[in-house]
């Protein structure tokens, strides 16, 4: 097996840079010098992706920034020791040992089992203090590579130290006069900060007299928690951003809920609170039924305040529709390149009434006898074979989208019940379907769905019910009441609710459509990716169900506001580089391609390490090329893609001039606040020097 780190992934006293995006960059430069990655950048992009979900900076002057990249040929770490520190995000102040963990995208096992030992020894002082005294590259990874060398007597199972423990409680057998606490760990990533939070829970335990039992889930293959000792254990700590798999496991347990950084920065606290939770009969409970099963996801509603649980909620039922909007609006997309727009329009034959173009094609011909090329003036080539086709792909990609309100209510659902939320939480999305009440009532009919399951779900019933609750009893009552709640009580008013947004946006135009536009380019560039842009694409996505006029120039100006935070920054390093540092730049060459493709996210690097200049230009910017569009009557009919859909856009030329101009705007305020930031500083300097 190649070596984890050697002293070419080892940097020692060095200044990287100003902040963190710089060291980032530059590690990954150091993995790349080292032959361990073919594009640094990329590698750079994925650890930036990853540092935007959560800082990972650590207590003690430790930094570990990690991704799982297919840029990297192998498992790599890379090491740095800076003069000065730089901020990583935690508490105690910056950082001055950092490792980069950069894990194939394929998870190579047996790497993976080494990087949860390094995170472990990461929590422990003497190894850190040997890594500030080190004097040679070597001494560095004589030392990173004892911690993380494998027993070679042991198994690979044993080897993974899935379920970490205090005072050896990982059995039954554990002495019985003190108090069992089962704890769970998990991050986005499962490679660092999983076993660190295990690693600190179990230090606690250690501390507070208590066996701490730590299942880890994270991106080895970890053992799960004994049965037994789940039974005998008093309570449970979940320290987890990503969902609890299997869960169900712990129902009844009194449970404390929180993040994994909490659980690497306050471990003793939670410990502490678990124990207070055994002896409280008031203390919130893990309820029955709930559980994601093996592929993980879910998440109880009981975490958070009611507009925290109310966000997660909509936003993982966003994020589990996006795929049906993406497949099904570009196969739309794709039937109309080929078959022409036409598809789409209402067709009359002599037996064939009421169906659109595309119905027709597919009700009357098939590949053995196609229809003349002529049935639509837009087909590609005139083709007939291509105009069969397009109505194939236009056919398909309708059947995704039918998916989108359903699922978007279904994944509501299971945010806040786990599975037993899914299934009435589709059938809440499938009647606000069919009383059209669009995507506001898959919303209220997910979150109903989600509520009444889980409120079932925390019912105590008798032993001999309790296996059909999840399956059964919960999906049957919670699909009956949500379900009658819908038909009979809500299909009126929020189909007249729906029925008036549809016809007020089709009705825009002039001012109201360029205000319209104005404000969904100021949403996209709010927060570049975050819970503000993402209200505004699923506004825009959801309308395109109705495949109205209004509804694609909508999604013509989110998608083109979105194109503009990357491609303006990328403008802005291009004509005045100097403003930038090196790490900038190297993100502002990438940007070009990441804005073209409509990934707003491309932005984050430069917002985060300036965000009060950054973040009001490319909002401005934003604003001028939504209001654009608008105002020029752009429409687009895919749901993503930026300029690659460009066959989908309705006035290409007008599209090219809204992106162009609101690019050229934020760009141009992003140079005149820095160069006047950087001016400022020159005529001060001299001023103080005089003093």
């Amino acid at each position: 097996m190649p070596e984890l780190i050697n002293s070419d992934l080892v940097v020692l006293d060095a200044q990287l840079g100003g902040d963190k995006t710089a060291v980032i960059t530059s590690l990954a430069q150091v993995v790349a010098s080292a032959g361990r990655s073919s594009n640094a950048a990329g590698l750079a992009e994925d650890a930036f992706a990853r540092e935007a979900k959560a800082p990972t900076g650590m207590p003690g002057g430790l930094a570990i920034p990690h991704c799982r990249s297919e840029h990297v040929s192998e498992a790599t770490l890379a090491f740095a020791r800076l003069k000065p520190p730089i901020d990583f995000g935690a508490k105690d102040g910056p950082a001055d040992l950092v490792f980069m963990i950069a894990a194939p995208a394929s998870g190579d096992q047996e790497h993976l089992r080494l990087l949860t030992k390094l995170a472990r020894a990461l929590i422990r002082p003497d190894f850190t203090a040997s890594l500030r005294a080190a004097r040679t590259t070597g001494e560095v990874v004589q030392l990173v590579s004892a911690v993380v060398q494998l027993d070679e007597a042991a198994p690979p199972e044993a080897a993974s130290a899935a379920v970490a423990t205090s005072a050896q409680a990982a059995s039954p057998d554990a002495p019985a006069a003190l108090m069992t606490i089962v704890a769970v760990t998990s991050c986005p990533t499962g490679i660092a900060h999983t076993y660190m939070a295990a690693e600190a829970l179990a230090k606690a335990g250690e501390k507070a007299g208590v066996n701490v039992v730590v299942e880890p889930q994270g991106s080895v293959g970890a053992e799960t928690i004994d049965p037994e000792v789940i039974r005998s254990a008093s309570a449970a700590i979940f320290a987890t951003d990503v969902g609890v798999r299997d869960q169900a496991r712990f129902a009844g347990l009194p449970e404390i809920k929180t993040g994994v950084q909490r659980g690497i920065h306050n471990a003793d606290e939670l410990v502490t609170q678990a124990v207070a939770a055994a002896s409280d009969p008031n203390a919130p409970r893990v309820a029955a039924g709930t559980g994601s099963g093996a592929s993980g996801g879910g998440r109880s509603a009981t975490a958070g305040g009611l507009g925290t649980r109310l966000r997660t909620a909509l936003l993982t039922g966003v994020s589990y529709m996006i795929p049906f909007v993406a497949a099904g609006g570009l196969l739309i997309a794709l039937g109309f390149l080929l078959g022409g727009y036409e598809l789409a329009l209402t067709y009359t034959a002599h037996d064939f009434t009421g169906g659109n173009l595309g119905e027709y094609v597919l009700a009357n011909y098939k590949l053995t006898s196609l229809p003349p090329g002529d049935l639509s003036s837009h087909a590609l080539l005139h083709s007939g074979l291509l105009l069969y086709l397009g109505a194939v792909m236009f056919k398909i990609g309708g059947l995704a989208f039918a998916f989108l309100i359903p699922a978007l209510a279904g994944y509501i659902a299971f945010a806040i019940a786990d599975r037993p939320g899914i299934a009435p939480g589709f059938v809440a999305g499938s009647v606000a379907v069919l009383t059209n009440a669009g995507f506001i009532g898959g919303i209220i009919g997910g979150l109903l769905a989600g509520v009444v399951a889980l409120y079932l779900a925390g019912l105590k019933v008798p032993p001999f019910v309790r296996g059909l609750m999840p399956v059964v009893i919960i999906p049957l009552f919670t699909c009956m009441s949500v379900g009658l709640l819908m038909y009979v009580v809500l299909a009126k008013p929020l189909s007249w609710i729906t029925t008036q947004l549809t016809d007020g946006l089709n009705s825009m135009s002039g001012s109201s459509a360029v205000l319209l536009g104005v404000v969904l380019g100021l949403m996209m560039c709010f927060d570049l990716g975050g819970p503000v842009n993402k209200a505004a694409y699923l506004f825009a996505t959801a309308g395109l169900a109705d495949q109205s006029t209004a509804s694609f120039r909508i999604m013509a100006a989110v998608m083109i506001s979105g194109m503009v935070p990357p491609l303006a920054l990328a403008l802005a390093a291009t004509i005045r580089p100097g403003l930038f540092t090196e790490p900038e730049l190297e993100n502002g060459r990438a940007a070009w391609l990441l804005g073209a493709s409509f990934i707003s996210e491309g932005a984050i690097p430069f917002a985060a390490a300036d965000p009060f200049r950054v973040i009001p230009a490319v909002m401005v910017g934003g604003a001028v090329a939504g209001g654009l569009a608008e105002l020029m009557h752009v429409g687009l009919h895919a749901p993503h893609g930026g300029i690659f859909v460009l066959f989908a856009v309705d006035n290409k030329l007008s599209f090219l001039i809204a992106l162009v101009a609101g690019t050229v705007v934020a760009a141009a305020l992003v140079v005149g606040l820095k160069g006047y930031d950087r001016a400022t500083s020159t005529i001060e300097e001299p001023a103080l020097v005089n003093a």
